[in-house]
């Protein structure tokens, strides 16, 4: 019965929500929307999410010691694949302050009590499948490229693939398989988690759903996907600091995305006894 309930929810009424059109002005919007929502308590999420980057920092640690530089550059992109689950937190904080309730950053943590834990567990641990399908996939590239050498150094890797004819096919061969593995994540977790949060539809339906978003929106959410890439970026070009900041602000706007792609079922305040 629990494998069911993770495939399928709890509730058989609310397995195929209704999605609808968005445009740019929307995904604008959302992101607006998520800003406003950082900005209501923002030292609150910047504590939150600092455990995002103290792991990118402990990560390009490993991989500058363990003579694997060459995974840099797919550990921080790759990051992006984690993204939708990273905020799950943030999520639960943007639905009750549009519920009306408290949002202090105690309540991100009230996502371990969701009837909905198992599917957040299971789609995260696609997710994290991905990525590290995508790291080894990365490794194997670069195998391809570059046989068994190993960089010396970052710097010096980092001229070598913007000056070689091997650097310039392991960039755009990279990026072109990376838009493959970010571009499965964005159809399938689009608005995953938000909808589980939401509604207890179990994980099939949430990817589902993210899905028929994906193709009922192609452009829209293309655009989207390419905001938050481009923000993670930036994010975490100072030693990851950044992503600080960028992790809530993305977490909340695709709450809000998610308002704008679903449509909502029968208001239901679930959280309104522990106000």
């Amino acid at each position: 019965m629990a494998g069911f309930h993770v495939v399928a929810g709890a509730q058989k009424t609310l397995a195929h929500p209704k999605v609808r059109s968005i445009g740019f002005a929307d995904v604008v919007d959302a992101l607006r929307r998520g800003v406003d929502d950082f900005w209501e308590k923002p030292s609150h999420y910047v504590f939150l999410c600092l455990i995002y980057p103290i792991v990118g920092v402990i990560l390009l640690t490993w991989a500058s010691s363990g003579q694997a530089l060459q995974l840099i550059f797919p550990l921080i992109s790759g990051f992006a694949l984690l993204g939708p689950l990273a905020a799950v937190g943030l999520y639960e904080i943007s639905r009750r302050r549009e519920l009306g309730l408290d949002t202090s950053w105690r309540h991100a943590f009230e996502v371990l009590r969701s009837p909905a834990i198992p599917s957040i567990v299971a789609v995260g641990a696609m997710l994290m499948i991905i990525f590290l399908v995508w790291l080894f996939t990365a490794q194997a590239l670069y195998t391809w490229v570059y046989g068994d050498r190993v960089p010396e150094s970052f710097l010096g890797f980092v001229a070598e693939v913007l000056t070689t004819s091997e650097g310039w096919t392991l960039l755009i061969v990279g990026n072109l398989v990376g838009f493959v593995f970010a571009l499965i994540v964005l159809s399938t977790t689009a608005v995953a988690f938000p909808l589980l949060l939401d509604r207890d539809v179990g994980a099939y339906a949430a990817i589902e759903t993210s899905a028929r978003v994906m193709l009922a929106n192609p452009l829209p959410m293309l655009f989207w996907g390419f905001i938050v890439a481009a923000l993670l970026v930036i994010g975490s070009l100072p030693i990851f600091v950044g992503l600080a900041v960028v992790i809530p602000v993305l977490g909340h706007a695709t709450w809000h995305l998610y308002r704008k792609t679903v449509v909502s079922a029968a208001p239901k305040k679930r959280e309104a006894q522990k106000a």
